[in-house]
């Protein structure tokens, strides 16, 4: 029995208050952070995150304050911190994050319900994809600042042309994530539901589209985070609104604390909703 014998511990004047299956448990979470795919608790995951994530910013504030590096070029984390927090009282941090959001959302969005249907039928339809598949993979490799004067000149400068730059950087990737999910969706799926009498329509809605449910989330959560990669492009084309604009006038003066503080709103706002993203992957895949 692996099981502490309370009674007799306590007449030999020991004390225990858990037992070796307990700890052994507890320290095998850790230990499984170690092992080649090792399954390891959200509660140890998140603990190393917080932990490397710390010990970074030692080491990035030991620098600065030492002037390993000019704090010209990179200050340490507390003046960021603070440029931080004179963007958020004085020059309404919040008010441009609520616009760079707007903007981001609504050229993912747009970007998402225009990919999703597409990639799906030149998946499923040889001619769909032979027409566009080439169109599809030469734009995509075009660079988006290449292409800003042409989007002035189409849709001049106001809020059209950022949301088209947005767009332009997510929709050419999603598509073909789309119709890889599309492509991997097995075949005997699509055959089982043609026995049951099942039409193209119900094949692509009510079977393909389920089936690809996981990874289709997932892409989304990718590309997401590409589109907001483009915000300063974007939002450097005549804006007086937003994170990049914020940006783009600090580079100007030569702010680099604000700057990095701008960079830094960036990042958190793609880490917290990543973490929404994947817990929400997780709630509608449970069977995964």
């Amino acid at each position: 029995d692996r099981q502490f014998d309370h009674r007799r511990l306590e007449g030999r004047g020991v004390t225990a208050s858990v037992t070796p299956t307990k700890a052994n448990g507890e320290a095998a979470v850790f230990r499984n952070l170690f092992k080649f795919r090792g399954h390891a608790s959200p509660f140890a995951e998140f603990l190393v995150g917080v932990l490397a994530a710390s010990a970074l910013l030692l080491v990035w504030e030991i620098a600065g304050r030492m002037e390993f590096v000019r704090p010209q070029f990179l200050p340490p984390p507390s003046r960021v911190l603070s440029a931080l927090w004179n963007l958020l009282v004085n020059q309404d941090l919040n008010g441009h994050t609520v616009v760079s959001s707007l903007r981001v959302w609504a050229a993912f969005l747009i970007a998402a319900a225009m990919a999703i249907p597409l990639g799906m039928l030149m998946s499923s339809y040889r001619i769909v994809g032979a027409a566009l598949e080439p169109m599809i993979d030469f734009i995509r490799y075009l660079p988006v600042p290449a292409l800003v004067p042409l989007s002035i000149i189409w849709f001049g400068v106001d809020e059209a042309t950022k949301i088209f730059l947005l767009w332009l950087g997510t929709f050419f990737q999603l598509v073909l994530f789309v119709a890889d999910d599309m492509r991997r969706v097995p075949n005997e799926y699509v055959e089982i539901a043609r026995t049951l009498g099942a039409s193209s329509r119900n094949v692509l809605v009510d079977i393909a589209f389920r089936a690809m449910g996981p990874s289709l989330v997932d892409n989304l959560r990718i590309t997401l985070g590409w589109c907001w990669t483009y915000l300063i492009i974007a939002e450097i084309v005549a804006a007086d609104s937003g994170i990049g604009f914020v940006i783009w006038q600090a580079r100007r003066f030569v702010k680099t604390p604000e700057v990095m503080a701008g960079v830094v709103v960036i990042g958190l706002i793609g880490l917290i909703t990543d973490q929404i993203l994947r817990a929400l992957h997780r709630r509608l895949f449970r069977y995964l």
